[in-house]
């Protein structure tokens, strides 16, 4: 297209906002082959553009400058130019300058690899040596984040330096003190051991354990009338949780499908605001806050919005990344605040929630410890209660609501590590054997299209399909392309009437935005490119690069779907997850459905075995001892 190969990989890439494919191939037509020749005059000659949308291509070329001089540094280093935006997004405007002084700095952009830093670094400081002190600073940086991709916040220092060695740092033992001098790592001596942890993780464990120790002292009791609890005929266990709730300013209420939880949570709103005293109701997903919302009859939101996230100019427009309004200098108003579906919080929300939390308020947190931790780093629900420091309520007592019966009952033993035959006539639960994926998938197709819609009059728009895996012809991919194929054919990469799932928080989207994990209807879409969806939190405008964090939606996977509940939920098991199987993500799964619940089981033996055997992977943190160390019991 082009002679200038940075201005080529620039349009190849889609970073310069509003020029679309079919315009990209039109630039050399009209003469427009570098950045000199960008002016209103050659854009006015492209195909079907007048004066006004060439004048804001011109205006979106020149505001996309950050990116284009980071796409300068990246082609010639052999990196891929569509990751500069993302570069911008984490440094800022001046990427391109700090990268000419620090190329290592890539590695703090997800995705990147050292060898991708190592490349930039020889085309930016010609005759770098490989034992530059700021590539080992940064390569201990990269180890750590790659351990908290796991889950974990800190990592043993002997294991750090082994991992260094495969990147050649030079003596791994400096490159560790390095990275502690410059205060990006902390290090921990724990016994006869020293653990190292990024600064910002560490930094949030301690802001957690702080804040709640700085609720547990300064709460008051709030005089909630106990005798209205018992007439909501609560059992002993929940009538203990709203006590804990009401007198203690921390306090946890855990327990599985069934066991009342949400009964609880909506006794103490109850109390509380017959108190006089004012709530918060939020969850880290739209879904889950609009199933609160409609439990305890008050306003709920995501945690995100309760916090007021806020914009953060980047390459592509607005992201809502930059901090939260709501903190110490800014609390909450709110006197009791209740956080749902908690084990989802990650150490850096956990730590952003408390925080935002005025002196004498009473935090709840409510979730269930058995499904899977956070995507984030941390195992806050978790280590909280095991901490022992606030009072904490399990619920176990099984009771046949309208969310319970066998989908309770199987979840119930799935938890405590047994799988039993499935034996329920009223079909509220069924298994299917499939031989392999791709019997699986066109099981799960029959389910979703005829089956459950005929036999128990749940229309296949409240079916949701889960599956732990994206690849292979019962991943999210597969059953999506079959999915739509046979509920919403039709032409176009999104067509109105498709199911979709939002991959990114996009709060900025207009008129009201959407949160990662969020699945929604297509109501609209636009010539320009722009559709709208109908998600559970209001209509979005989902445009631009938002659209590539859009997907197909009738199969997403239980890390997507957890946080939410579906009338109907499909639950495949391929035999490719077979590997990647355990008791938590099972269960997880499991929990999705409130009414039906359709098991297609492709996986032989691993299944019963993984529920038996396999628990939640340890993961290595230091909330709980943080926390015993604020609040000794």
């Amino acid at each position: 297209m082009s002679t200038d190969p940075v201005f080529a990989a620039f349009c190849a890439a889609g970073l310069w906002p509003g020029l679309g494919r079919t315009l990209a191939g039109a630039l050399e037509g009209a003469g427009i082959e570098a950045p000199a020749d960008v002016n209103a005059t050659n854009l006015a000659a492209l195909p079907k553009v007048g004066p006004t949308r060439a004048g804001r291509l011109l205006s979106a070329f020149i505001a996309a400058a950050p990116v284009y001089e980071v796409v300068e540094l990246l082609v010639p280093a052999s990196v891929e130019a569509r990751i500069a935006s993302r570069v911008v997004d984490v440094l800022g405007p001046p990427a391109s300058r700090l990268l000419r002084d620090d190329p290592w700095l890539l590695l703090s952009v997800s995705g990147l690899s050292p060898s991708d830093a190592d490349r930039l670094a020889r085309v930016a400081i010609p005759g770098v040596r490989r034992d530059d002190p700021r590539r080992a600073r940064a390569l201990v940086g990269y180890v750590l984040a790659r351990v908290a991709r796991d889950g974990h916040t800190l990592a043993p220092r002997d294991a750090v330096e082994q991992a260094l060695g495969e990147f050649g740092t030079g003596d791994p033992r400096e490159a560790v003190d390095a990275a502690v001098e410059s205060a990006s790592v902390i290090a921990i001596e724990d016994g006869e051991q020293t653990l190292l942890g990024l600064a910002r993780f560490v930094e949030a464990e301690d802001g957690i354990a702080e804040g709640i120790a700085r609720l547990v002292s300064s709460a008051e009791p709030i005089a909630g009338d106990l005798k209205r609890a018992e007439s909501r005929s609560l059992d002993e266990a929940q009538r203990s949780a709203v006590t804990a709730a009401l007198r203690s300013g921390v306090s946890v209420l855990t327990g599985g499908p069934g066991t009342g939880k949400s009964r609880t949570v909506a006794a103490i709103v109850s109390l509380a605001e017959h108190a006089g005293k004012s709530v918060a109701l939020a969850a880290p997903t739209g879904r889950a806050a609009k199933r609160l919302e409609e439990l305890c009859d008050s306003p709920a939101s995501t945690i995100h919005r309760l916090l007021g996230a806020q914009p953060r100019q980047s390459a592509d427009g607005v992201r809502f990344d930059g901090g939260f309004a709501r903190g110490s200098d800014w609390p909450l108003d709110e006197a009791l605040v209740v956080v749902d579906e908690a084990s989802m919080l990650d150490v850096e929300l956990a730590d952003a929630l408390v925080s935002a939390c005025a002196d004498g308020t009473h935090l709840v947190f409510v979730g269930d410890a058995a499904q899977l931790p956070s995507i984030g780093p941390g195992r806050v629900l978790g280590d909280l209660i095991d901490s022992g420091t606030v009072p904490v309520t399990e619920l176990t007592t099984l009771y046949r609501q309208a969310e319970g019966g066998t989908i309770a009952r199987l979840a119930t033993a799935v938890r405590s590590g047994e799988l039993p035959p499935v034996e329920d006539p009223t079909r509220e639960v069924v298994v299917v054997a499939a031989r392999g994926s791709a019997d699986a998938a066109h099981r799960v197709v029959q389910l979703v299209t005829d089956s459950i819609p005929r036999a128990l009059g749940i229309p296949s728009d409240q079916v949701q399909v889960v599956t732990p895996v994206h690849r292979g012809g019962a991943g999210t991919q597969g059953l999506n392309a079959a999915l739509k194929a046979k509920l919403n054919p039709g032409p176009g990469r999104f067509d109105v009437g498709d199911r979709v799932v939002a991959t990114a928080n996009h709060l900025e989207a207009e008129p009201f935005g959407y949160a990662n994990g969020e699945v929604g209807v297509v109501a609209d879409v636009e010539r320009g490119g722009t559709v709208t969806v109908d998600f559970a939190s209001g209509p979005a405008e989902v445009k631009g690069k938002a659209l590539a964090d859009l997907l197909h939606g009738w199969a997403i996977t239980v890390h997507r779907a957890q946080g939410s509940e579906f009338p109907a939920v499909v639950v495949v098991i391929p035999p490719e997850a077979a590997g990647m199987l355990s008791r938590p993500l099972v269960y997880t799964a499991l929990t999705r459905a409130q009414r039906h619940l359709s098991v297609v089981h492709a996986a032989g033996p691993a299944l019963a075995r993984a529920v038996r055997q396999v628990g939640t992977l340890p993961r290595r943190t230091r909330l709980k001892e943080r926390l015993a160390e604020y609040l000794p019991t």
